[in-house]
């Protein structure tokens, strides 16, 4: 989520005067290099609160819609946000989160004790707990079986295997999706783009993607098998390229895994990833081709590739319902961001 300077950007309006939920105010300065996860992060880290990344991901969309900030990728440096919101989330018995302090090492010690639910609370909690997990997954999987890249009777299948493979590399499922949205258009295995193939394209050539999982020589054939198929491709792939040596993986390390494994050993999320080619126009920064491309730029890239091909879902996405679990995001590629454009 990248910042914008208004001194940069004079057609961009400030968002409204913060509210002041519960009567509380904390208020925090947006710098240089701030975003609202980073914000939700530090704050959480600072109280000793432990959040997963779709708790983490609803506290950034309700700080959003505190503030008035209709588009979460866009805060200013300036801007002053009432922190004590998120603090009264984290401790409100009806709210996303119930937070868990942790001691120094990392390991939950004892969970937030609050006062006795109110029966509104209780029925918000069991909405919130009856709502399906790995929701992007599961709408990506629906629309690949209405497109017909994945038959119906196989659906479960994909999905199984593909919380398999998230487990044992450590990545989150609804974060594949959202990676097979941009290269494949939601997990389509005839995707191609005349010399990367399949459902993360698999690239031709010595020691690429098609070479590494046994296709070197025929990386076309790839295309004839069936998305669950392809799936074992991805298990075999991600263990060349080490994909979970450094523990949990994110969303942006998930996907330079695949777009050019290299260029992850520059973690800083603003500094150029110096990716050759030409890549979607959505990984660019500003969407400009002529830009360059970071880990934060993926990111932004990534979430709004996701809320506009999962469309009313992505929708609501962005508006944070209650009721959604959701981890992270991305729709229909414009004629310029079509697969086929993409360069592996």
């Amino acid at each position: 989520m990248r910042i914008n300077d208004t001194s940069q950007s004079p057609g961009l309006s400030r968002p409204s005067k913060p509210q002041e939920p519960h009567g509380a105010v904390a208020l925090r300065t947006v710098k240089n290099g701030d975003t609202l996860s980073h914000i939700v992060r530090q704050e959480a880290q600072s109280r000793g609160v432990q959040l997963n990344n779709a708790q983490e991901f609803r506290s950034v969309m309700a700080l959003a819609k505190d503030h008035g900030i209709a588009n979460p990728n866009r805060i200013f440096i300036g801007q002053q946000l009432n922190i004590a919101s998120l603090h009264a989330r984290w401790a409100d018995p009806a709210g996303e989160v119930m937070a868990q302090k942790t001691n120094t090492s990392g390991l939950a010690t004892n969970t937030v004790q609050p006062p006795a639910p109110s029966t509104q609370a209780v029925l918000t909690a069991k909405t919130a707990s009856a709502a399906p997990a790995h929701p992007v997954l599961r709408q990506t999987l629906d629309r690949a079986v209405a497109r017909g890249f994945i038959p119906p009777n196989e659906k479960q299948d994909v999905y199984n295997k593909i919380l398999q493979v998230a487990g044992k590399h450590k990545f989150s499922p609804d974060d594949f999706a959202q990676l097979t949205l941009m290269e494949s258009d939601g997990m389509n295995p005839q995707a191609t783009n005349q010399r990367c193939h399949g459902i993360i394209q698999f690239c031709d050539g010595p020691a690429r993607g098609a070479a590494s999982v046994g296709f070197g020589h025929a990386p076309r054939a790839i295309q004839s098998l069936s998305v669950y198929q392809q799936l074992h491709l991805v298990d075999t792939y991600f263990d060349k390229v080490g994909l979970n040596k450094q523990g949990q993986v994110p969303l942006d390390e998930l996907y330079l895994a695949v777009l050019q494994p290299a260029a992850r050993a520059e973690t800083r999320p603003e500094a150029p990833l110096g990716i050759p080619g030409n890549q979607a126009h959505a990984l660019y920064e500003g969407r400009n081709p002529q830009s360059s491309i970071t880990r934060n730029s993926i990111l932004q890239g990534l979430v709004q590739n996701t809320m506009d091909r999962l469309g009313n879902f992505g929708q609501n996405l962005s508006n944070a319902l209650p009721n959604r679990l959701q981890a992270q995001r991305s729709a229909e590629y414009r004629a310029v961001d079509n697969v086929d454009n993409v360069q592996r």
